[in-house]
């Protein structure tokens, strides 16, 4: 075989890759568990999903503070201000809100990484006057299972009458997309031409 027709056959399985690649992230995004509910004055969140995925590729996307914002929804940015060995500073800009309601968010986080299965954050200044988060990876013979809690309290009112099934759908548009993300660079690791 010539080596132009390998650079095709490997051009034609990597594009069919991509193509392929939104059907096989739907499949455990689909498998999604959310609640949410109020604790006193905060906002309490979890979300998990088992996935069939490199545990690797998990940590690499939760990790990828500057690429954030190309795949979660209503973020506008998010980018590293300084990092010191496992300690992360992330400022992060975006919207929060659901239909007509929108609220700008600012927020800046000290991150701890535990690699490569937790990761903590907590905000450190911003329009949220208390956020603790946790991203962890339980990686077992069924697969690997992202698991997300949170807990915060807003600097902002959230409406009463639909407020906390729109904090549902919103931590849970979320995570789907991070999970898609997961499954999407694990299908293309997987489907890429072996050298």
């Amino acid at each position: 075989m010539s080596a132009t027709a390998a650079r095709f056959g490997a051009a034609f399985s990597f594009a069919l890759a991509l193509a392929a690649a939104p059907g096989l992230v739907r499949a455990a995004a689909d498998e999604i568990e959310a609640h949410v509910e109020r604790q006193g004055e905060f906002i309490v969140c979890d979300a998990s999903v088992l996935m069939q995925v490199d545990p690797r590729i998990a940590w690499d996307v939760l990790s990828d503070y500057n690429g954030l914002a190309r795949f979660i929804p209503d973020m506008k940015s998010s980018r590293v201000v300084s990092r010191d060995g496992n300690r992360v500073l992330v400022e992060q800009k975006g919207a929060f809100g659901f239909f007509f309601y929108r609220q700008a968010v600012d927020v800046t986080l000290e991150v701890l990484e535990q690699p490569p299965l937790r990761i903590d954050a907590h905000r450190i200044a911003g329009n949220i006057k208390a956020l603790e988060t946790r991203y962890e990876l339980g990686v077992s013979d069924a697969g690997v299972k992202l698991t997300y809690t949170g807990r915060f309290i807003p600097d902002f009112s959230v409406p009463p009458l639909f407020g906390m099934p729109m904090v549902r759908r919103i931590v849970e548009r979320r995570f789907r997309a991070m999970a898609e993300e997961i499954e999407r660079r694990d299908a293309l690791v997987r489907s890429a031409p072996k050298p």
